[in-house]
């Protein structure tokens, strides 16, 4: 549990950082450009050099992909019956449609399920929660943010996106072992992404962000906390009837908060930053009353 604690600390020394003025205004820019250019990258090469890919581990992969569809499509009606500004329909595609199934997920794997049940964490994180966002997220950014990119100029931000690349090289080294050097290397640049995410969104968030947001942060949430967790649950266990271990995890993870580094990259592209920062930061304090239930469910 030292890992979630880690967050709770990072989190809280943001919000002081900024309470008490001790770095500047442009802070986050510059911690959150650290986390996209080596962090990310890090632990991409790091992790997925090391995942191979089996027929049983496809529908744990798949999850974060259909939960980011649903997603897509239900903020989509649901900007069009409440008339949303596009720039909020982003906002809660990206943090509602994308689960932290890392920093979050995997201590609460290891506290829930063992150890043991880690690696199927890793899976649903790096082939599913990691590729959604390398893809589907950079181009609904684009999509969303100001000026209309064309699909030319989509394209170029997902193939110049550095994880994205970083994903490229690992798949391309696979064949490959890292020298231990290497792996060392990698492993300390990974670690910093958690920190400084959890740094940069406490130091964005302030009061001020609940006035205009409330409705969308709770209908935002309620999707990603609950709606979509229990379709997802009734899609893999009523329809398919799955069981086991492995999709206990996969379930799970679909109920994590909303992921950290899409509120950045909503952050970057200027989508709603103050809805997206509160999804992630009321989304992590929420998830350590709602994960438990789920837990009891699965």
């Amino acid at each position: 549990m030292h890992n979630l604690l880690l967050l709770i600390v990072c989190f809280l020394a943001g919000v002081l950082l900024r309470r008490f003025r001790r770095l500047p205004q442009t802070a986050p820019a510059v911690l959150n450009g650290f986390i996209i250019h080596i962090s990310l990258p890090a632990i991409t090469l790091l992790y997925i050099h090391d995942l191979s890919i089996s027929a049983d581990v496809l529908y744990m992969a798949a999850m974060p992909w259909l939960h980011f569809g649903l997603g897509a499509v239900f903020f989509l009606l649901l900007g069009r019956i409440l008339k949303l500004p596009r720039s909020t329909v982003g906002a809660l595609i990206l943090t509602g449609g994308l689960g932290n199934t890392s920093f979050v997920g995997l201590p609460m794997i290891e506290a829930f399920y063992g150890q043991e049940a880690l690696a199927n964490g890793i899976i649903v994180d790096q082939l599913g929660s990691f590729m959604v966002l390398s893809t589907l997220g950079i181009t609904v950014a684009g999509i969303y943010s100001d000026g209309k990119p064309s699909a030319e100029d989509i394209l170029k931000r997902i193939v110049f996106f550095p994880p994205f690349i970083a994903l490229v090289a690992a798949a391309v080294l696979i064949p490959f072992d890292y020298p231990a050097w290497l792996v060392a290397v990698l492993q300390r640049l990974g670690d910093t992404l958690a920190p400084l995410a959890l740094l940069s969104v406490g130091y964005q968030l302030h009061p001020g962000h609940f006035e205009g947001n409330l409705r969308n942060l709770i209908l935002g949430l309620g999707f990603k906390l609950l709606l979509a967790p229990l379709l997802i649950y009734l899609l893999y266990i009523q329809l398919f009837g799955l069981s086991g271990l492995p999709v206990r995890v996969t379930l799970f993870e679909a109920a994590m908060p909303p992921m950290i580094t899409a509120g950045i990259i909503a952050t970057e592209h200027g989508i709603n930053p103050s809805l997206a920062n509160l999804m992630v930061a009321v989304g992590v304090v929420l998830s350590f009353l709602t994960l438990p239930l789920w837990w009891m469910v699965l």
